[in-house]
């Protein structure tokens, strides 16, 4: 993959940043170490935690009391037993190699915090290797990329249990037996830490600004926007077509496709803790193409609390997962706010870690939920269109167009291969996926039409 790396500090407005850039104590990675949970700095030290269980197999007398089949042909599943545990909200399960399959069901349950009841089996997506950076980048060959479920959204809870059943390999493989599960399986729980002060509505007193201190490091995060709002605001401010025609340097006379910029909550809006990122920022050439995906996290959660689950997802991506940073270039939640992603600029070719094989010149929304059965709210699509109308248009890009990427590699297209795809596209397009959930993928019709008109086609 062809990238363009800028420090943080080569960014516009470079004159504000005059505070050093070194990166604390407090931001180094997390220690994993052969004990039962991972060492991680305290939470004074650090917003948010991570705490890291090791899985163990399940001795038959354990595997009956959590239902996981037993007997002479059955593979031994792992887990964790019910435990109390340090508060968290969102969970999920990572293994050693990143190349490696999990083949069967992940399933967990939680208990509320400060309840007695624990809750029904959930199970996690299992096939997350497709949102990834794409093979042979930086990203992916930095050595720290593991293997991942899809986290899912619990809630405040301080109880768990996990049960990991192996399963038949995909279709296409050989071996009919169970499949011996990934090496190094642990049980993620992530705290995404206290709110930030949260963003004021649209229009109200100081809604473009925060009023928390500006860090060196969200500085650096916040020049790639600051032609667009203050180094300090929380939210980029809605414009209207012919400013934000004008924004984008459309001459006069010219065909402005350029829809109007929506409302965006930024990274110091949601509460991005930018010391766990890497510090660079990657850029590609330009914007060709949208894929849409889901999150997989679930729908059980308000949209008040839409910043904890991304910093929540922001956290499993970076301390669990080994990115670089959070893997979507933006998130929509199911009132439809948009929120910037992955750093390095709301209006730039910034380089993604979503649809692997198709990062490159490309960006990915992901509606926070789960929509394979549940119809995403239509504030929800409506956002996609919003966003895409301006974002493509920056590019030049038609929404009910069709435009050729080039394959980086992954499970439907071979490496170097060109493919013909609709610029606004569901994830499932580029990779063998249920991403985006085939009820949101089958709304992707309207927000194409519908961004078109915005763009003024």
């Amino acid at each position: 993959m062809r990238a363009l790396l800028a420090t943080s500090i080569g960014v516009t407005c470079a004159a504000a940043l005059t505070l050093p850039l070194a990166v604390p104590a407090s931001a180094a990675p997390v220690v994993r170490t052969s004990a039962t949970e991972s060492a991680e700095p305290s939470a004074a030290e650090l917003p948010g935690s991570t705490q890291s269980l090791r899985l163990s197999p399940l001795t038959p007398a354990a595997s009956r009391a959590t239902g996981a089949p037993t007997g002479p042909t059955a593979a031994a599943p792992q887990g964790v037993r019910q435990r109390d545990v340090r508060p968290f909200s969102l969970v999920g399960v990572v293994w050693d190699d990143a190349d490696a399959e999990l083949h069967g069901t992940v399933q967990v349950r939680t208990r509320a915090t400060g309840g007695t009841r624990w809750s029904g089996w959930q199970d996690l997506e299992t096939h997350n290797a497709e949102h990834a950076a794409d093979p042979g980048s930086p990203e992916r060959e930095a050595g720290t990329v593991r293997g991942s479920t899809a986290p899912l959204w619990v809630g405040d809870s301080d109880g768990v249990e996990v049960r990991v059943q192996p399963g038949a390999a995909r279709p296409g493989h050989r071996a009919a037996a169970p499949q011996k599960l990934p090496e190094g399986l642990r049980l993620e729980l992530v705290d995404p830490g206290e709110d930030a002060p949260r963003p004021p509505a649209a229009g109200a007193p100081g809604a473009d600004r925060a009023t928390a201190p500006l860090t060196a490091e969200s500085a650096a995060a916040a020049a790639v926007n600051a032609d667009l709002a203050p180094l300090d605001a929380t939210v980029i401010p809605a414009l209207g077509k012919a400013e934000s025609e004008e924004m984008a340097g459309v001459s006069a006379g010219a065909k402005p496709f350029v829809g109007p910029r929506p409302r965006i909550v930024t990274r110091k809006g949601w509460g991005a803790d930018e010391r766990l990122r890497e510090r660079e920022f990657a850029y590609t050439k330009r914007v060709k193409a949208a894929f849409v995906h889901h999150t997989a996290t679930g729908n059980n959660y308000r949209c008040s609390q839409a910043p904890s689950v991304l910093r929540s997802i922001y956290r499993y991506h970076v301390k669990s997962s080994g990115w670089r940073d959070f893997g979507y270039n933006f998130a929509v939640d199911k009132c439809g706010n948009i929120y910037e992603g992955r750093a390095g600029g709301v209006s730039k070719p910034v380089l993604g870690a979503h649809t692997l094989g198709f990062n490159t010149n490309s960006m990915g929304i992901a509606v926070i939920g789960t929509y394979g059965s549940s119809n995403p709210p239509a504030a929800s699509v409506k956002a996609i269109a919003k966003l895409t109308a301006w974002k493509l248009g920056l590019f030049g890009a038609n929404p009910k167009g069709r435009t050729t990427l080039v394959s980086g590699g992954g499970n439907r297209f071979r490496k170097g291969t060109q493919v013909r795809l609709n610029v606004i596209s569901g994830h499932r397009d580029g990779f063998a996926t249920e991403c985006p959930g085939w009820r949101l993928y089958k709304k992707l019709g309207t927000a194409r039409s519908t961004s078109a008109r915005l763009q003024g086609r």
